[in-house]
């Protein structure tokens, strides 16, 4: 990255965000203190167990949330300098679609079953760039082009339902793109697709990216996408960030100890056959009563009564880009042990 690009402020910038839901049961706080920057072109990667807080997150940065939510007043969300949570209603209809859009997890949730695929695509056109229905639509057919849908003039009269998943996912694609946002946050993009399809989706999303230069926020449980697909990476636990590097210095030395729980649990192809899987012991805290200190402290081979005491800060280990929520990180305990084998730090 060039030193202007480096010098120009972050495109987004989350400050100290909480979340959290009324229940019968109680509140449940499911995002706590998250804070990072982002900046055009980039991807960040956002990666956790399910129920880890990551689309409670970017739901909280879209202000997508049900009635019960509860965000925190502490928090901040910045986009272009801008607070979007801030936003009259207005101007939040004209933001949402043309700056900053979303591709949901479940296209089928997502896209109206009793709607044309093409009523659906010009209606956003239509309404934020003011286009007639002629330009409308073929702006539409060019979005069904640019994310690989064959025979576009077809689609457009086709309903939800008449597409494969893969499909309707770049349906979905399409349509957050249909107005050139500045970012783009793709929640569990590839969920229940087959591994072929899922390819093929990361990989529009990496073109389009590239060619629109827009931000884009990945979010997914799986290490592996975002090793191939993000510039830095976020691991999530507990509604909270606990490491947060670039992609190559964070795999290249993994330091918390749920991020290699994480990655040892990752099948092996190099590993005879039933070898049995790698699991992270233990279940993942009620947040409703969180354990005192650090939440993963529970599961964690390397907790001491330290960790129990209080709740560790995201701080920079490695490097000032290398932040990690834990007092025993797991690479200190491998440098460790390699000076005192005479291998150097």
């Amino acid at each position: 990255m060039s030193q202007a690009a480096t010098d120009k402020a972050p495109l987004l910038q989350v400050e100290n965000l909480h979340t959290a839901f009324d229940t019968p049961a109680g509140r449940v706080r499911a995002v706590e203190g998250v804070s990072f920057e982002l900046a055009e072109g980039r991807t960040l990667g956002v990666v956790g167990e399910s129920g880890s807080g990551k689309s409670v997150l970017v739901r909280t940065i879209m202000g997508l949330l049900g009635p019960n939510a509860v965000v925190g007043d502490e928090g901040r969300v910045l986009f272009d300098g801008r607070d979007v949570h801030q936003l009259d209603a207005v101007a939040a209809r004209h933001f949402w679609g043309t700056e900053m859009a979303m591709v949901f997890q479940d296209p089928m949730t997502s896209l109206n079953p009793v709607k044309r695929i093409g009523q659906q695509i010009t209606e956003s056109i239509r309404f934020h760039v003011g286009a007639n229905r002629v330009r409308a639509r073929e702006r539409a057919l060019e979005l069904l082009r640019q994310v690989g849908i064959p025979e576009p003039e077809r689609r457009l009269e086709q309903y939800p339902h008449e597409l494969s998943g893969g499909m309707r996912q770049r349906v979905a694609i399409a349509i957050a793109i249909a107005c050139d946002p500045k970012l783009l946050i793709a929640d569990e993009p590839t969920t229940a697709l087959d591994v072929t399809v899922q390819k093929q989706i990361l990989e529009l999303l990496d073109r389009l990216r590239r060619e629109s230069g827009m931000a884009m926020i990945l979010i997914t449980h799986d290490l592996g996408v975002v090793a191939d697909h993000a510039d830095e990476v976020a691991v999530m636990y507990a509604g909270s960030f606990v490491e947060h590097a670039p992609t190559a210095e964070l795999f290249g030395d993994v330091e918390h100890p749920y991020t290699a729980a994480l990655l040892g649990s990752i099948p092996r192809t190099d590993l005879p056959s039933h070898t049995p899987l790698r699991a992270i012991e233990g279940r993942p805290p009620n947040l409703i009563d969180p354990p005192s200190g650090c939440r993963f402290a529970p599961r964690c081979a390397y907790r001491t009564d330290a960790c129990e005491a209080a709740l560790p800060p995201l701080a920079p280990l490695l490097s000032a880009t290398h932040s990690v929520r834990c007092i025993h990180p797991v690479g200190g305990a491998r440098r460790a042990a390699a000076a005192v084998s005479g291998g150097g730090a």
